[in-house]
């Protein structure tokens, strides 16, 4: 849900009048009467709003009620679906992709990408233990000591150290890896081991690792095929905004993994970190279970869409401050979330 009962109380006491659709928060448990009771209106449909807030993008249907000078905020997927931008950019809509608010200090309130990634991570974990025939921590038993899985977790973004971060409260030994060496000290200081491949690569403006060249992708493929068969989980969380995932995982080091073994890869939506990734699915290949699922936030919707409805209540705050619109385009949030804009009479 793009906004939960805590942030429509937030929006009506900044002036803000908010409608909901229907029995679209039941299915993240939240009611319609949670809704009525923090000041929303309960209403069939939504799109005659000043403005519309969404999770995903909108489908065709929804594209056809958009109007021009009207308010959007979603995640727009702005980098890869250039004909939906386009319609949007037709139909003069005021579009605010949630995945490219500027990633500085003023916007970290309104950061979506950072809070559905800390959902990721901490789900990929426990995904990663339901599939494992091992238990993931050190148990002392009558029957005698069980060994502790041991953890691979490859990206060391905000996915990456929540899912570090959980493994290591489920007992697993856990090791991280990043080409940026600036994260080494955040991995270590969650209790996990730095793997030390030999890459490097510098970290971009919004806090991403740089493409590797093809020689430096695959010296990392090499070094992790390697290193890989040692660990019973591993999890990927590699992306470049705006392109297919970097191939971290070639089939060849799934094969020489233990049966058993689990790969979570949560760059699937993208094709995925593991060469032998099916997005959406999981599959089995050479006696190891490779989880391709994509949009885990959905499979814990409560706390992602209370953690999304901050980000979502952040931007509307900014945009529309005492719940009047005023867009400021020298603004850096306001310019840079901005996907398309209403035409301008010359």
């Amino acid at each position: 849900m793009a906004l939960v009962p805590e942030a429509v109380s937030k929006l009506q006491a900044s002036g803000f009048r908010v409608a909901l659709e229907r029995g679209a928060g039941v299915a993240a448990s939240f009611p319609d009467d949670a809704y009525r009771e923090a000041g929303a209106e309960v209403v069939d449909q939504v799109w005659d709003a000043d403005g519309v807030v969404k999770v995903r993008k909108p489908n065709d249907e929804e594209l056809r009620r958009l109007r021009e000078g009207q308010l959007l905020i979603g995640f727009l997927e702005p980098l890869t679906d250039t004909a939906g931008i386009e319609q949007l950019t037709r139909r003069g809509v005021n579009a605010f992709a949630m995945e490219s608010i500027p990633r500085i200090t003023r916007a970290q309130s309104m950061d979506a990408l950072s809070s559905q990634a800390t959902v990721s991570g901490y789900k990929a974990v426990l995904i990663a233990a339901e599939s494992l025939p091992r238990f993931f921590p050190m148990l002392m038993t009558a029957a005698g000591t069980v060994a502790p899985a041991k953890v691979l977790v490859l990206g060391a973004g905000v996915a990456g150290l929540q899912a570090i971060a959980t493994a290591r409260r489920l007992g697993a030994v856990v090791a991280g890896f990043d080409v940026r060496p600036v994260v080494k000290e955040q991995v270590e200081s969650l209790g996990a081991t730095f793997l030390e491949l030999g890459v490097r690569g510098e970290e971009t403006a919004g806090g991403y690792a740089r493409e590797l060249t093809a020689d430096e992708q695959q010296h990392q493929q090499d070094q992790l095929a390697e290193r890989i068969p040692d660990y019973d989980v591993v999890i990927t969380t590699a992306l470049v905004p705006g392109r297919p995932a970097p191939k971290l995982i070639p089939a060849a080091a799934v094969a020489r993994m233990r049966p058993g073994s689990v790969i979570v890869d949560l760059a699937a939506e993208a094709g995925g970190n593991s060469e032998v990734t099916e997005p959406g699915e999981i599959v089995e290949r050479d006696g190891v279970t490779v989880v391709g699922l994509t949009n885990l936030p959905a499979s814990m919707p409560f706390h992602a869409s209370q953690l999304y409805a901050r980000n979502v209540t952040a931007l509307l705050q900014h945009l529309a401050p005492d719940g009047e619109l005023k867009l400021d385009w020298n603004d850096e949030i306001t310019a840079g979330a901005c996907v398309t804009r209403e035409k301008v009479a010359a």
